[in-house]
């Protein structure tokens, strides 16, 4: 059996989530949570407008008519000051920034349900924006639309007991949410690395994975209602709290994933699993990519249902780490590495489960050498490896954005995974990076049905415009 060395995990493996204080070297506070970097020094992001081939599109300017009409909507929610807008207007990865003038802060649907009749009306555009943590530029504007942020939509209006099923308002954040849950002994079916600052809305708009994924599935499965106001300001109820319900279309489908392109997600239904009272944490290090997948098979294979986790990096991954951060693996060197998380009701019995999986892993040569961790303090990984979900990272760092050394990558990258018959992303949606390589993952008759539901449900086009869909010649 795999010998129990003492837990003397690497700090790398310990440390906090993105978005909380001094984790993953990402600075905190609320610019950094909306992405926009205040150190000094720090050169300004270029105009998304200047740096991509895009064209606004006959949307109207916001006037001071339309500035009071909101001051009525959003008593004291008008943000007009250059200063605050900075951060809003700027991506996490800080290469896009758009030049909106005004950010909105509702408290409830029916204050978006004003705003977006106003808005309709008026074919000012508007661009959603949760926790502005996502990675491809859906949530921050192209040109000057509206920012309608759900910052202050962070009620927690229901928690069944029984049930498990959670209502809240759209802006609640992820880590807060977990935190209430958990106080109930239930978690959130999604656990991501920046679970400090996303917003559960947000978290449906882009259909996020996240870390236990494999265990609870995607949120198409987990949300089980949705209200949603639409581009003309209808407030569209499907807020349902029913595990089972076939009277009709599905309509919440719609929405998840839709990267508020369809309309804006104002309160979410969920079904929350009950907290696990036990958890194991196993770092491996096995011979050869051929070895990572077999061990993945027999732990779906042994572990069952307990199987809560299963992440893997590679050897270069491991020496960056050691090089730039100081720190040591915690088993000896080897090829690949692999993570697994085990999450169950009785202790006893996943310990003896995980055990006997070990045995035949380093038996039959599948694992080379690993470590333990039972303690809840060393078992609170927040995993940035590769998912055992079919989700692969690839990141690629530079010393500062380079369009030659994009030009490399893309289109062959989304080439090779089309030829794979994979997705274009699998994590973060579309947004306005990979709206014109939806292509490669979507046939073209997907791709006209999307763009006729678009049409139908938002005619005039202002919601989160130049996002997920092809532009249109």
């Amino acid at each position: 059996m795999l010998p129990r060395r003492p837990l003397a995990w690497p700090a790398w493996l310990l440390r906090g989530a993105p978005g909380a204080a001094g984790s993953w070297g990402r600075p905190v506070g609320p610019l950094a949570r909306r992405g926009c970097c205040s150190a000094p020094g720090t050169p300004e992001v270029p105009l998304t407008r200047e740096r991509y081939p895009v064209r606004r599109l006959p949307f109207s300017t916001v006037s001071k008519q339309d500035l009071a009409a909101f001051e009525r909507i959003v008593p004291g929610g008008v943000v007009t000051d250059p200063e605050a807008l900075q951060a809003p207007n700027v991506d996490w990865l800080r290469t896009l920034r758009g030049c909106s003038k005004v950010l909105l802060r509702p408290r409830t649907s029916e204050e978006v349900s004003h705003i977006l009749r106003h808005c309709h009306e008026r074919n000012l555009a508007v661009n959603p924006q949760g926790g502005n943590t996502g990675m491809v530029g859906g949530s921050v504007p192209v040109f000057d639309e509206i920012i309608l942020s759900t910052a202050r939509m962070n009620r927690v209006l229901s928690f069944h007991s029984v049930s498990g099923i959670l209502v809240c308002q759209a802006g609640c954040v992820l880590e807060e949410l977990s935190r209430y849950v958990e106080e109930r002994d239930f978690i959130m079916p999604l656990d991501l690395g920046a679970k400090g600052s996303c917003h559960i809305g947000g978290n449906v708009a882009t259909n996020a994975g996240g870390l236990r994924f494999l265990r609870y599935g995607s949120l198409h499965g987990t949300v089980l209602g949705l209200e949603v106001v639409l581009a003309d300001g209808t407030v569209l109820d499907c807020l349902t709290s029913l595990r089972k319900d076939n009277t009709g279309y599905d309509l919440k489908q719609l929405f998840i994933g839709s990267e508020g392109t369809l309309g804006i997600i104002t309160t979410v239904s969920i079904l929350c699993p009950p907290k696990p009272r036990a958890v194991n944490v196993a770092f491996l290090g096995c011979p050869g990519f051929a070895e990572v997948l077999q061990t993945f098979s027999t732990c779906k294979g042994m572990l069952g249902e307990i199987l809560s986790a299963f992440e893997f990096m590679d050897a270069v991954c491991m020496q960056l780490v050691g090089r730039h951060l100081h720190l040591a693996s915690p088993v000896q060197e080897s090829p690949f590495y692999v993570l697994i998380e085990t999450s169950g009701s009785n202790a006893g019995h996943d310990a003896e489960k995980l055990g006997h999986f070990l045995e035949h892993a380093l038996g039959s040569g599948l694992v080379t050498d690993g470590t333990m961790a039972t303690d809840q303090r060393k078992v609170k990984v927040p995993c940035v490896l590769l998912a055992g979900d079919g989700n692969l990272h690839l990141n690629v760092t530079a010393e500062a954005f380079s369009p030659s050394l994009l030009a490399a990558l893309e289109p062959h990258v989304y080439e090779w995974t089309a030829g794979q018959q994979g997705s274009v992303s699998a994590e973060h949606g579309v947004g306005f990076r990979k709206r014109d390589v939806l292509g490669y993952s979507k046939p073209p008759g997907a791709l006209q049905l999307m763009q006729q539901l678009k049409a139908l449900l938002d005619p005039k086009g202002i919601l989160n415009p130049y996002k997920t869909l092809p532009s249109q010649a």
